[in-house]
């Protein structure tokens, strides 16, 4: 029960995403807004709670959520062939870019996260 009570809260968040964007004309998706959304709602734990049972059941059921890809990809093989190369390199360069700016945003964070640390205590260790 908890499980559906989660799905029910992501429908609603991403709902009333699609009505912000909408009737906002904001330049992100709805679903984008509903993510928002269900970040400052994640802060109540009711919501988090339920949002977590759904999560678990919904990962436990990962590889489902491909088969509409891959039958996708089937359908449209002569696209791929097409346009297969380029659509190759822009995932490379994509994920490139990713994980750079993963790597930089992570090397200028973590001084500041060991200036927010205690100094160690010289009298904790062994004697």
């Amino acid at each position: 029960m908890n499980a559906l009570r989660g799905l029910t809260w992501l429908l609603v968040l991403q709902s009333i995403g699609e009505v912000l964007s909408r009737g906002l004309q904001l330049p992100l998706p709805g679903p984008v807004v509903g993510l928002v959304l269900l970040l400052g709602a994640l802060n109540w734990a009711p919501v988090r709670d339920s949002v977590a049972a759904v999560a678990d059941f919904l990962l436990g059921h990962l590889s489902l959520l491909f088969v509409p890809v891959g039958v996708g990809v089937m359908v449209h093989l002569d696209l791929l062939g097409r346009y297969g190369l380029r659509l190759a390199a822009v995932v490379v360069v994509s994920t490139w870019i990713g994980l750079a700016v993963t790597a930089l945003l992570l090397r200028a964070l973590i001084p500041v996260a060991q200036s927010e640390l205690p100094p160690p205590n010289e009298s904790a260790g062994p004697q």
